[in-house]
């Protein structure tokens, strides 16, 4: 069951009525083409961005995407879009200033920080908040807070600014281990390292592998260190912090394939014991976290992907969190009557999220599946009435310009079953009856 909102502790909810006098939530809906609507920029416009775009126009947003490509998903509904290097400050602060937001929504993680500092200063709500999304991005903070600050339970771990320190930090945590840029996401410049002769190659990895890596070769990523865990499964836990608190969605467990999302499930059938460590970890980091936005002035509201690790011995650690819907929870689109989209929508424009919002729709299972296409040039897609013939199956194409060498996720199957394995079975039945072509662009 969700967790309620009361079950936050105290100092949280001091604040929360500190940070939304000095804020008030008081926008105006309803009208997105009129002359007085609540103006959304949206940094990022991929698959997640499209259906968070999507929910705030729903509930009466105006909407603006932007990103770095054109005819990127979320650009193909919104109102309004603009392409350009978001990492770019003098771009960003020109973007901002055209559009004249009430609230940014980063949907990516490669923004220019420093101008959304900016924008807060001048009245304008960045969700959930700057300093959350520095703290999210940056492995070290996040680890510190979560562990040292926070006291939540982690896999051991070491910093490092050299490979010195790096081989040092090994060698104190024993092997296997994980080396991780503290600057990057979705398993980019990661490594596992299972004996001392890979350690060089680890830490070149972490270097050059790195999403922030592009431009800035000349400058030295510092690095975590982590004793590989002996793992049994994984979750997420949506959680969900509005102005009605901070609850809990149902746990979704996942399959990823050298860090990305691959399938999806939920609710994950765990032990109770377990479900509820999980979501007091969930509580307790989304808790600290809009803590630090509510002490700088912000809301901190929105929707978290709290990644959790469930070892063999039983133990629950915390792992990870992203400020934003999680591509795992996808499958919410299936399960939820309000899938994490739409809760994040109404928790950004301030409307209450409460145990009740996050309610499954269905008795048993829903399952997602990514469909992954490798090659270069445009995706086509044929078969879909034998693919969608199933009961209970459905289909959301992202409408991405095509893929440019490597692999893409292009789209997601969901299904609903009576069981997890009943589930994935169809959204692997679905999968494979759906053509997909990749033809070249002339």
């Amino acid at each position: 069951m969700p967790i309620e909102s009361g079950n936050r502790p105290s100092a949280a909810s001091d604040s929360t009525a500190t940070a939304s006098a000095a804020r008030p939530a008081d926008f105006t809906l309803g009208t997105p083409l009129g002359a007085h609507p609540t103006r959304v920029l949206l940094l990022g416009s991929g698959e997640l961005g499209k259906e968070i775009a999507i929910e705030l126009m729903r509930l009466g947003a105006y909407v603006c995407a932007a990103d770095s490509y054109p005819g990127a998903p979320a650009m193909q509904v919104a109102h309004d879009c603009r392409v350009f290097d978001m990492t770019d400050p003098a771009s960003l602060d020109a973007t901002i200033a055209e559009i004249r937001p009430d609230i940014i929504v980063p949907e990516v993680e490669a923004i220019a920080t420093q101008e959304l500092e900016k924008a807060v200063d001048a009245g304008i709500d960045v969700v959930p908040s700057c300093q959350i999304a520095a703290i999210c991005m940056n492995r070290e903070s996040l680890r510190v807070l979560a562990h040292e600050t926070l006291g939540l339970p982690t896999t051991p771990y070491r910093f490092a600014d050299s490979l010195d320190e790096l081989k040092a930090g090994a060698e104190a945590l024993g092997y296997p281990c994980v080396v991780k840029p503290i600057m990057s996401s979705s398993g980019h410049g990661q490594s596992v390292v299972r004996d001392p002769a890979a350690i060089e190659a680890a830490w070149h990895e972490a270097q050059v592998g790195r999403r922030a890596a592009a431009g800035h070769e000349d400058q030295v990523s510092r690095v975590i260190v982590e004793a590989l865990a002996p793992l049994d499964y994984e979750l997420t836990v949506l959680t969900v912090s509005s102005s009605a608190g901070i609850v809990t969605c149902r746990p979704i467990g996942h399959v990823q394939v050298d860090g990305d999302y691959r399938e999806s499930w939920q609710p994950a059938r765990v032990p109770d014991d377990i479900l509820a460590q999980a979501q007091n970890i969930a509580r307790r980091i989304v808790g600290g976290l809009t803590d630090i936005a509510h002490d700088h002035g912000e809301r901190g509201w929105g929707v978290f992907g709290v990644e959790i690790f469930v070892l063999t011995d039983g133990r629950v650690l915390f792992n990870e969190v992203s400020p934003r819907p999680h591509d795992t929870g996808m499958v919410t689109m299936a399960s939820q009557y309000l899938s994490e989209f739409a809760l994040h929508a109404r928790a950004v424009l301030g409307i209450p999220v409460t145990d009740g919002s996050v309610a499954l729709s269905h008795d048993g299972v829903c399952a997602s599946r990514a469909i992954v296409v490798s090659g270069t040039g445009q995706v086509e897609f044929s078969h879909l009435p034998a693919a969608l013939a199933q009961p209970g199956t459905d289909l959301r194409l992202f409408g991405k310009p095509g893929v440019t060498g490597g692999h893409r996720r292009m789209g997601v199957v969901l299904a609903t079953g009576s069981d997890v394995d009943d589930a994935r079975t169809r959204t692997r039945a679905t999968l494979d009856t759906l053509g997909v072509t990749v033809t070249d662009a002339d």
